[in-house]
């Protein structure tokens, strides 16, 4: 696991979806709008999760998480990543989070949280990070996670 903090996006796996949506963003040439949805699939695409939530890799949860992290700091920055600099200024760019998306965000993250087990037993990352020095930081990284993504579904319903 390379990581240098206890946040997705501070970690080689993280730094991959941020680059992949560096990418994504440079190649909507025609469109100041994105939809969360069309990320999603677009990263189901290229491996980023599994084809079911029973496929369960390490990768897909940093890849959860990381997507999580750029939309949190989107609705509060106005940026998908927290260097503006990485993406170019993304200001005109709008994204809108439709239920399906935020609900397939959430519910990797409620399995990472549930600790639901892979076909060994057990969910690496939450292995890692248990035996990690920033366990509780990260534990408290998730809960805000779910937290704000549970808030973003129930704001879609008011």
């Amino acid at each position: 696991m390379g990581a240098w903090g206890y946040k997705a996006l501070e970690s080689d796996e993280g730094l991959d979806v941020a680059g992949f949506l560096q990418n994504y963003i440079e190649n909507q040439i025609n469109s100041n709008h994105l939809l969360l949805t069309d990320i999603v699939k677009a990263m189901k695409n290229e491996g980023f999760f599994g084809e079911t939530f029973n496929d369960i890799d390490f990768f897909y949860d940093v890849s959860a998480m990381a997507l999580a992290e750029i939309y949190i700091t989107y609705l509060d920055t106005g940026y998908f990543l927290s260097d503006e600099s990485k993406c170019g200024n993304v200001q005109s760019l709008t994204l809108t989070a439709d239920e399906d998306a935020l609900i397939f965000i959430i519910r990797y993250l409620t399995d990472i949280r549930d600790e639901v087990p892979d076909e060994h037993g057990s969910r690496e990352i939450v292995e890692l990070w248990r035996e990690s020095k920033n366990w509780h930081a990260w534990q408290s990284n998730l809960k805000n996670l779910i937290d704000r993504i549970e808030q973003e579904i129930s704001n879609l319903h008011k």
